[in-house]
């Protein structure tokens, strides 16, 4: 993933002039994961900047490259750090275009990598998604792979909403997928089908996506996996024809449990298609706790926590 990603931006900086990256190590040292390794070499220090340690700098000066005709990049070294800048991003990024009457948009990427797998401890492990897709006027995208994030990358240098990235860190260098090397799209706001079965639908997505795929293959689990790829807008669509078709529903998220993914995504479906359910919906997620550094491994949702909801929810009747 993190080849796939500075592919992404390098060749969106050699297509667009007007496209920039900047945030804290971004430059001389690629980045604290290496994801902008390279870029400065390239395309100089007037396109590749090196910030100093202020959030809400690296954002507010985006934001107004933006609202001027660039395409800024803004890293955030880790997600955790991002909350010095909410403002930034909830009050002027996300609301620019409808306080303007369209009139302007401030089309920024926010990349930063997020949640546990590293021993990072409690300040460097934390998956913060639902605190921007709370946020209308922003975009939030997470990939599951190397194919999707360049794919979805691209796509998020074609849009005019400001784009909220968010980049597992423990599938940095834990995966390996053919990326083509051109400038393909993965449109955002489509999930993807990874598996197919009839036996009950396991909506997830990020970090979790490869956990539950090899639970589901070494089991031989008959179920649909769905990976939402993106987060803000949702699709509902694909969220409720998995429903329909199999009637037993688990969602699965790193994030802690109360108010995560997994609660809209419930409703949603309780709303629209209860009358399809042959099982209440569960959630295997992380606890509503600070992300602890021993026990990072019981804190992350695991193959034994997912079969056991797979258990409970096939000898439902």
């Amino acid at each position: 993933m993190v080849q796939a990603i500075n592919q992404a931006l390098s060749q969106n900086m050699e297509k667009d002039d007007s496209v920039v990256v900047l945030g804290e190590d971004v430059g001389v040292d690629g980045g604290v994961f290496r994801v902008t390794d390279g870029l400065l070499s390239k395309y100089g220090p007037e396109r590749v900047i090196d910030t100093p340690l202020v959030e809400l700098g690296i954002i507010g000066m985006g934001i107004g490259m933006a609202l001027n005709g660039m395409r800024p990049v803004a890293e955030i070294q880790f997600q955790d750090f991002i909350y010095t800048a909410m403002d930034q991003i909830i009050n002027q990024a996300a609301k620019i275009r409808y306080r303007s009457g369209g009139e302007y948009t401030a089309p920024i990427i926010i990349r930063t990598p997020y949640g546990g797998g590293i021993k990072g401890g409690l300040y460097h492990s934390q998956s913060g998604e639902t605190y921007f897709v709370h946020t209308a006027g922003l975009v939030v995208v997470t990939p599951s792979g190397p194919y999707d994030a360049k794919g979805l990358l691209n796509s998020a240098f074609k849009s005019q909403d400001p784009i909220v990235f968010l980049e597992p860190k423990r599938l940095y260098r834990s995966i390996k997928e053919e990326v083509p090397d051109d400038m393909y799209m993965v449109p955002l706001g489509k999930a993807k089908l990874l598996n197919e079965g009839d036996d009950l639908s396991i909506i997830t997505y990020g970090s979790m996506v490869p956990t539950v795929i090899d639970t589901v293959k070494k089991n031989k689990i008959s179920a649909d996996v769905l990976d939402l790829r993106t987060l803000l807008p949702l699709d509902l669509e694909a969220i409720l024809k998995t429903v329909e078709k199999t009637g037993r529903v688990i969602i699965v998220h790193e994030a802690p449990r109360t108010l995560g993914m997994g609660a809209e995504i419930s409703a949603v479906i309780s709303e629209r298609r209860i009358d399809y359910l042959q099982a209440p919906i569960l959630r295997v997620t992380g606890p509503d706790s600070p992300f602890p550094y021993r026990l990072e491994d019981y804190y992350i949702p695991n193959e034994k926590r997912i079969m056991k909801a797979v258990s409970k929810i096939l000898e439902y009747r």
